[in-house]
């Protein structure tokens, strides 16, 4: 019995790489079905050399549906910050989606360049810094080796606005992949945008997967509490509110809204909140 890593996903195949970088075309016992189980790429697996069966699928530290994807160690989110404009709903959307899978987090800006003032979207660049989260700025050039550092020893997913230059990094990556951006995307199942192929590619001692954006950005969850501690900043100063179980909206005495108020949370951010939160109400309005 081997163990590797299942690396690309086809028509019900599973590629998989051993740590010798010995790859077999596996399938997935029939057990799996009946447990409605199924492996994802990204999973570690132990399989049969001689059938080619992959026999147990290790427990998964987390996994998203769309993409289709397991174990990822960092989230690469993509936006520009012009053509398209900067996109700050989509953002926070997907940190919170990523934060609830408790996945790291790099945020990637593009197209600086464009700004003819960028007194706003500094204060923006502040405030996301203040969150803890690692961010890079592109315009005059990006800092790809220190991107690279980050790819290395992970599993890693670039996600995002459309057009935002995630090709341009994928492209940073070209003398290692001996891929071309159109060959990338297609090895990637993006060229029809399906969801049928999907594939880690080696970069420098880690794996990357391009994906053009999360096809559902539908929260995974339903309740608002668990939406309020996937915003960070809420969860850290929540303690300081009234109410232990605090939602943030119209509860008295409440810290959340006393800084968006004060200007210490920055208007677009609890703005979004109640969007999110008002969605998950009308969700669980038609869910009974």
């Amino acid at each position: 019995m081997k163990s590797g890593l299942i690396i690309k996903s086809i028509s019900g195949d599973y590629k998989v790489i051993t740590e010798n970088n010995e790859e077999f075309v596996c399938k997935p016992r029939g057990l799996f079905r009946h447990m409605e189980e199924t492996p994802k790429v990204g999973d570690l697996v132990d399989f049969d050399e001689k059938t080619k069966i992959i026999l147990k699928i290790h427990p998964r530290k987390n996994e998203l549906y769309r993409p289709i994807i397991a174990n990822l160690d960092k989230v690469f989110l993509t936006f520009s910050v012009k053509e398209p404009d900067l996109n700050l709903n989509l953002l926070d959307r997907l940190l919170s989606i990523v934060e609830y899978n408790d996945i790291n987090i790099v945020i990637v800006f593009t197209k600086l360049d464009l700004l003819d003032d960028k007194t706003e979207f500094e204060k923006i660049l502040y405030y996301y810094k203040s969150l803890g989260y690692t961010i890079y700025t592109s315009g005059f050039g990006l800092p790809y080796e220190e991107i690279m550092d980050e790819v290395n020893d992970n599993i890693c997913c670039f996600a995002g606005q459309s057009g935002v230059g995630k090709s341009t990094l994928l492209n940073f990556f070209d003398h290692t992949l001996n891929l071309k951006t159109a060959e990338i995307s297609e090895a990637l199942g993006r060229g029809k945008h399906t969801t049928r192929h999907t594939e880690l590619l080696r970069v420098g001692t880690g794996w990357v997967a391009d994906t053009p954006g999360f096809g559902n950005v539908d929260f995974p969850f339903e309740d608002l509490l668990t939406l309020s501690h996937t915003f960070t900043e809420f969860f850290k100063n929540s303690d300081q509110c009234k109410y232990r179980l605090c939602l943030h909206l119209d509860e008295p005495d409440c810290e959340i809204k006393r800084l968006f108020e004060s200007g210490g949370i920055i208007g677009s951010r609890y703005q979004n909140y109640q969007q999110f939160a008002g969605e998950l109400k009308e969700k669980q309005k038609y869910k009974y």
